[in-house]
């Protein structure tokens, strides 16, 4: 498999961190300095351009690398693994709230996972 950008993993991270800082999409484009008809075409499934990336990005804190699809790379961290030591890392969340947290993510990913092929070791 070649490398592929996820976009729909990217558009979904980009409107949770919308929706945790209460805002609308119109303030996501002014404040990131992208147009709202980008980020229109981004939610319909079209991928950004480098540029409208690397500045949606910078105003979100997020890493473009975590979308893109490397194909079985194995040095990547599982992805459980990453939301877990982000949750876990959040100064917002009491302990006891993280792991109750933790808790519910994890009873989800296992739920909804799709089925791994076995592969040799």
């Amino acid at each position: 498999m070649k490398e592929q950008f996820l976009n729909e993993a990217f558009f979904h991270a980009l409107d949770t961190h919308r929706q945790v800082k209460k805002l609308t999409w119109k303030a996501v484009a002014e404040k990131a300095g992208v147009s709202a008809s980008t980020l229109t075409r981004i939610a319909q499934g079209k991928r950004p351009d480098v540029d409208t990336l690397a500045a949606l990005c910078k105003w979100s804190g997020l890493s473009a690398d975590d979308f893109i699809a490397y194909g079985n790379n194995p040095t990547k961290p599982e992805h459980l693994a990453e939301i877990v030591a982000h949750l876990r890392a959040d100064k917002n969340i009491k302990p006891e709230g993280a792991a109750a947290i933790e808790v519910m993510i994890r009873s989800a990913y296992e739920q909804f996972r799709k089925e791994k092929q076995v592969a040799d070791d």
